[in-house]
């Protein structure tokens, strides 16, 4: 009988309205979420981590669900990891851990759209076919997985791409890997695995990147707050294929100079960000010193740079090319 643990860390499919009528809160626990579902012939334990909406979530709070997956994982009468979640950042806590998850075990992440109490939440329904796709022999060597509303998609270039439907997640350029159809997993795709990075620290708790958007009229009033604030790294959310302006150019070439970390990426929903424009373009930004961050969503970008750095590893356009294409 395969084994899979849910570590709950809250979101919508742990909330309830709040008696005083204040919006729904995380409240109910991992106990309460499996109960007496019916998972087959599957042993599901359950762990309560954290019990937080996902927007609260920090860099420690990352660190901890990828620390405790990590554990689970390494037990040798466990065959699956579920993470029940917030589908608000999802995408990021996905990303980290299929970046640091260096067993062919499955790690699974899913959650809900309408909340616990809701008559038609869809909550139970995503955990079911979560854990069929963690205790499905299919879903071994994949890394970590999003299951939602009856679709797997892959960690890496996943995210939310409507905030109240149903079918919440989509993956960029590409589709979902599989579905689950009556119980089953069926898979359609593999992702293509990249170099695993160690477990982040507490030196990740409080690495600072902030995200820059680009737009007409911006300047680099809001680049400089950020290095003022302590920011380590910076990601410019660039028009069309990465590109800035004068003002945030000249800022780039001080930055630089003085060892922040500045990527380049695009606030446009699908492509990668890639230097075809001068003049203040992504290509003036490369001669400056930027990073490209390619076809990696915004997101994930800063992630992968607040990881880099809270290691002390190199973080230069060759290092990034691996987890960029």
């Amino acid at each position: 009988m395969p084994r899979i643990v849910v570590i709950a860390t809250g979101g919508t499919i742990a909330s309830e309205e709040t008696t005083e009528g204040h919006g729904a809160v995380a409240a109910r626990t991992a106990v309460d979420m499996v109960g007496a579902m019916d998972f087959g012939g599957i042993a599901v334990e359950s762990h309560d981590l954290l019990r937080v909406n996902s927007f609260l979530l920090g860099h420690r709070e990352l660190r901890q669900i990828a620390e405790s997956v990590a554990a689970h994982v390494a037990r040798p009468e466990v065959d699956g990891v579920v993470v029940t979640h917030g589908t608000d950042t999802m995408e990021e806590s996905a990303y980290l851990l299929d970046l640091v998850h260096d067993s062919p075990k499955p790690v699974v992440l899913t959650g809900a759209q309408k909340a616990a109490d809701l008559p038609d939440t869809d909550g139970p329904q995503n955990l079911r076919e979560a854990v069929t796709v963690a205790a499905d022999p299919g879903a071994r060597n994949l890394g970590c997985l999003i299951v939602f509303a009856g679709q797997v998609y892959g960690a890496q270039r996943t995210r939310k791409h409507h905030t109240i439907a149903a079918e919440a997640f989509r993956t960029l350029d590409g589709g979902p890997l599989g579905q689950v159809r009556e119980g089953r997993l069926n898979l359609l795709a593999t992702p293509v695995r990249r170099p695993r990075l160690p477990l982040p620290d507490a030196r990740f708790d409080d690495t600072r990147v902030d995200v820059v958007p680009v737009y007409p009229g911006a300047d680099d009033a809001l680049a400089r707050a950020a290095v003022a604030a302590g920011a380590r790294g910076v990601v410019l959310a660039g028009t069309g294929t990465g590109n800035a302006n004068h003002s945030l150019l000249r800022w780039t070439k001080e930055a630089v100079a003085d060892g922040v970390v500045v990527g380049v990426s695009t606030r446009v929903a699908e492509g990668p960000a890639v230097p075809m424009y001068g003049n203040g373009g992504a290509v003036d930004l490369v001669a400056a010193g930027a990073l490209v961050l390619g076809g990696l969503p915004l997101y994930h970008g800063r992630l992968l740079l607040a990881l880099l750095l809270a290691a002390g590893r190199p973080v230069g356009q060759e290092e990034l090319g691996e987890f960029t294409r």
